[in-house]
């Protein structure tokens, strides 16, 4: 038995088996490739769903990491340490809002920002102001309030009870939101773009309504930009791309390069309502993971990676859009950026699985849908790999147009 085989069996022994993997194991990763015990080459359309925005061993990362890890890797949140504020002031910064709370995973900034937003609708309204307001095909984590959230029967089905008092509006129906949002609204919670759920943009109209009943009925406007965000859209914020700023923002995937690490930052008036012992965390804020997360966001200053996304995004949706009008198989190109989508009239993931025999990491998600999260660094050449790959799969397997 190889080192490969010797792996999955182990796994299976001894994992709970609550993911659904495909048959490789890698060793290594360089830039836009990672690497299997064989020796294999593999182009990473997929970047850890998201989290490698720098792509695999970047040296910067690398050379950060090893720097901290001899100085400091842990504190306790009872003392200081001098990355965690430096990070904060840098994020709120950058988005304009005012204060941060660093978690260790986004389904954690997701559960926090609930929880400030409960808070600060009970000191406006009394503890009736706690209604959440949710969209059909979101996705926000596995925890409970974030599953009590995903608009998506799967990921509750088998858990619930859940949290009580959440409606569900489908996304861009502008009647349904004005129905659903009332004096008892505390927070309206929303993905500016699906990634679980398939990639699809709210519409600038309807975010600009979620922004105006927030403001009207004073409730908190949450954004999850846990997927769609810190510079996947072009802008370090996907709410940037649109034009409206959230009350609490949720965010984590890229932020630490591959660390665990997730935020939640809020308007002073929103981060005012909580107070001293009412939320904490043992490892969220390290100096580790902060002082990589800094380095990450120099990263994609100093190195223009946002422009490379704004550039390569438009050559890929390019792309994406002359494949599907080559293939009866495709039904629509979608997304802005390193987050975008081919709906498919078939099962998405046999795709997956014949681009993974021939070096391709693609993703599948919703069962008829290919989603591209590459790293930052993917340039026109790899998208036109990954493109011909596409081209032939399709064309062997399903008539063209």
């Amino acid at each position: 038995m190889g080192d490969a085989e010797r792996i999955i069996d182990c796994e299976r022994r001894f994992l709970l088996q609550t993911y659904a993997r495909y048959p490789v194991v890698f060793q290594r990763g360089a830039g836009v490739f990672l690497y299997d015990f064989e020796g294999k080459r593999y182009l990473d359309f997929v970047a850890g769903l998201g989290v490698n925005a720098l792509g695999h061993a970047h040296p910067r990362i690398v050379k950060t990491i090893r720097e901290q890890a001899a100085r400091l890797i842990h504190l306790s949140n009872l003392y200081y340490n001098e990355f965690q504020g430096l990070l904060a002031e840098k994020l709120c910064k950058l988005s304009g809002l005012s204060r941060a709370f660093f978690s260790n995973s986004g389904t954690e900034a997701i559960e926090g920002s609930i929880k400030l937003a409960r808070l600060a609708g009970h000191k406006i309204g009394g503890e009736a102001k706690s209604r959440l307001v949710g969209l059909q095909g979101s996705y926000h984590g596995r925890t409970f309030g974030a599953m009590s959230l995903t608009g998506q029967d799967k990921y509750r089905r088998g858990f619930e009870p859940l949290l009580d008092d959440v409606i569900f509006v489908p996304q861009n129906d502008l009647q349904a939101l004005r129905a659903a949002v009332d004096d008892d609204t505390c927070a309206i919670v929303l993905e500016p773009i699906f990634g679980e759920g398939g990639i699809h943009e709210c519409s600038v109209e309807f975010l600009r309504e979620c922004r105006a009943l927030a403001d009207r009925y004073r409730a908190a406007l949450i954004f999850d930009e846990i997927q769609c965000g810190l510079g996947r859209t072009g802008t370090i914020f996907a709410f940037q791309a649109f034009g409206i700023t959230p009350d609490i923002v949720a965010i984590a995937k890229p932020i630490a390069a591959g660390l665990p690490l997730g935020a939640f930052l809020a308007r002073e008036d929103f981060a005012s309502a909580i107070s001293v012992g009412q939320h904490g965390t043992t490892f969220g804020g390290g100096p580790l993971a902060c002082r990589v997360a800094l380095e990450y966001l120099s990263t994609l200053e100093e190195e223009h990676l946002l422009e490379n996304v704004g550039r390569v995004g438009n050559y890929l949706q390019q792309q994406l859009n002359l494949l599907a009008k080559r293939h009866a198989a495709i039904r629509e190109a979608r997304g802005r950026g390193f987050i975008q989508g081919l709906q498919l009239e078939i099962l998405a993931r046999p795709i997956v699985e014949y681009a993974l025999a021939e070096g391709v990491l693609f993703n599948s998600t919703q069962d008829t849908v290919l989603r591209f999260l590459p790293p930052f660094l993917l340039q026109e050449q790899h998208v036109d790999e990954g493109i011909r790959l596409l081209d032939k799969l399709l064309g062997r397997k399903y008539a063209q147009k």
